[in-house]
C-alpha cells in the first residue's frame, strides 16, 4: 500500500520516496501538494499576507526612512532562504533569516516580506513553486516569524540580554519553520501503516531534527547583524522600540 492523494489519485510509491524527492528541494515543491491542499494553506496563508501590507503601508508612510532596514531585512532573508546546505542524514536544508524582520518590523511585516522572497525565489530560482506558494508562505513567513517573535517577546519581559533574545527568536522560527512544514506534508501524505503522525515522526526526523544545527548558526549570525545594527542604526532600533535610552547608555527592551 502507498501514500495515494485522494484530490488526484496521484501519489509517491512511498514515504521514503516522497522524503527524497522533498529533501532535494528548498521549500515544497511546484504541484507537490494535492491542489485540494495546495487552496487550504492559500486560503490559511492570505489574511496574514492582507494584514501585513496594510502594516507593511504604513510604516512606510509614517516613517519613509524605515524603507532602507526593510530592504536589507528582506535582503537577508532571501539570501539565507535561497543558500541550499547539506545537513545531517545526507538532507539538504536552508535557513530562512525571517527571525530578524520579526523582531525588527514584527511578524506581519515579515509576512509580506516572506511571501515577497517566496514568489521570487519560485519564479527566478525555481525554489518551491506558484501552486505551493501558499504552504510556503504559512510556514516560513507566518508561522516561522510568529513563533520566534513571541519568544523574543517573552524573554525580552524576563529582562533576559537583547542578543541572547535576538539569538533565541531567529533559532525558533527556523525550527518552527520546518515544524510546520513537516506537518503540512504528513497531512498531504499519511504513511499508509501508521497515518498522520507516522509521516510526521519521518518528516519531523528530516525536517526538524536535522535542522538544529542550521538553526544555531542563522541565530548567530542574526546576532552578528543585530550588532552591527544597534552600532550603525541605533536611532531606527530605538524608534522600532528594539532599543531604549537609559540613563544614558542603551539598554533593549520588549515591544
Amino acid at each position: 500500500m502507498v501514500p495515494v492523494s485522494q484530490e488526484t489519485g496521484q501519489g509517491a510509491s512511498s514515504i521514503h520516496e516522497v522524503l527524497e524527492r522533498v529533501c532535494r528541494v528548498m521549500h515544497i515543491a511546484e504541484g507537490f501538494l494535492p491542489p485540494a491542499h495546495a487552496i487550504a494553506w492559500g486560503v490559511a496563508s492570505a489574511p496574514f499576507v492582507v494584514h501585513g501590507v496594510r502594516s507593511l503601508t504604513r510604516e512606510v508612510r509614517e516613517h519613509p526612512e524605515s524603507t532602507l532596514l526593510l530592504g536589507a531585512a528582506g535582503a537577508f532573508t532571501f539570501v539565507l532562504s535561497a543558500l541550499k546546505l547539506p545537513s545531517v542524514t545526507g538532507s539538504c536544508s536552508h535557513p530562512t533569516g525571517t527571525g530578524l524582520g520579526a523582531v525588527l518590523f514584527r511578524p506581519p511585516v515579515m509576512a509580506v516580506l516572506g511571501t515577497i522572497t517566496l514568489l521570487f525565489q519560485a519564479l527566478l530560482l525555481a525554489h518551491g513553486g506558484l501552486t505551493t506558494l501558499g504552504a510556503n508562505v504559512f510556514s516560513m513567513a507566518i508561522a516561522g516569524p510568529w513563533a520566534g517573535y513571541g519568544v523574543y517577546r517573552l524573554l525580552r519581559r524576563l529582562d533576559v540580554p537583547l542578543m541572547v533574545t535576538v539569538f533565541c527568536g531567529a533559532f525558533v522560527a527556523d525550527l518552527a519553520t520546518y515544524c510546520v512544514t513537516s506537518v503540512q506534508l504528513a497531512l498531504a501524505f499519511p504513511d499508509p501503516g501508521s497515518g498522520f503522525w507516522g509521516a510526521l515522526g519521518k518528516f519531523g526526523s528530516i525536517f526538524a531534527v536535522t535542522q538544529v544545527p542550521l538553526a544555531v548558526s542563522e541565530g548567530l549570525l542574526t546576532v552578528l547583524v543585530m550588532r552591527l545594527l544597534v552600532r550603525s542604526s541605533e536611532g531606527e532600533l530605538t524608534r522600532l522600540g528594539v532599543l531604549v535610552a537609559r540613563t544614558g547608555e542603551r539598554a533593549a527592551v520588549a515591544r
